[in-house]
């Protein structure tokens, strides 16, 4: 399962799409925190929880598309007509997609990675700020669950019908232009600049309303359950 893995990983990593992708989020990035971080959201500083949670819910939505353009490597139609083969294989094709499914969120994580290192730089370089250690809550609540919730979904679907995964990229991009409730919020990055202005003080330290926190467990779980049921499916 270790070789399939790795090479799974090398296949999503060292091709074209991958290094256009990143030289994208990258770009994107770059722009998102000149323009926007800089300025700090809702009266906090650039190098605020709140103004870091802001950069990163902005990534999200590419960050998402990025994971589930992993999965279409192994819901094409040459990759449906390569599982005949894989099924006569010795190892189970249970652990065989679940090994393509590592490589995916494995490739997802090396994206948001990259994000986190650019913003490092920009902190560093404008500031002088190194201060992560109050930034990785939000990191982990602004980019765990809703990747590996597109993981698990996007598996499923692909899974069922391969352009299934194409229909629900868009899923962030439209979530983007909904006015959801503060439970919800999380979900379009409404949350870093609307709730820090509910909190009474300057520049406020980085909390997670009750309705927001169950509904990102909620979404991780989702993800979670749907990622150890999906392999399970047969096309």
């Amino acid at each position: 399962m270790t070789k399939i893995f790795c090479y799974e990983c090398r296949r999503l990593v060292w091709n074209k799409f991958f290094f256009g992708l990143l030289l994208v989020l990258l770009f994107y990035g770059w722009q998102v925190l000149t323009g926007v971080t800089l300025l700090g959201v809702s009266h906090t500083a650039p190098f605020s929880p709140w103004s870091f949670g802001d950069y990163l819910s902005r990534m999200v939505p590419l960050l998402w598309i990025g994971a589930l353009f992993f999965l279409t490597f192994f819901t094409s139609g040459k990759a449906r007509r390569a599982a005949v083969l894989t099924d006569a294989a010795p190892m189970p094709p249970r652990r065989y997609a679940m090994a393509r499914c590592a490589a995916a969120l494995a490739g997802t994580a090396l994206l948001a990675l990259a994000c986190l290192a650019e913003a490092a730089v920009f902190y560093g370089r404008y500031f002088g700020w190194y201060g992560w250690g109050e930034l990785l809550l939000p990191a982990v609540v602004a980019l765990v669950p809703p990747l590996v919730f597109a993981l698990g979904s996007g598996a499923l679907l692909g899974r069922l019908r391969p352009w299934l995964v194409y229909v629900w990229m868009i899923a962030p991009l439209v979530l983007l232009a909904l006015p959801l409730p503060e439970a919800l919020s999380l979900w379009n990055g409404s949350f870093f600049t609307r709730y820090p202005l509910t909190l009474g003080t300057l520049d406020p330290a980085f909390v997670l309303s009750a309705a927001v926190a169950a509904a990102q467990c909620a979404l991780l779980a989702a993800g979670l359950a749907l990622l150890a049921f999906a392999p399970g499916r047969r096309g």
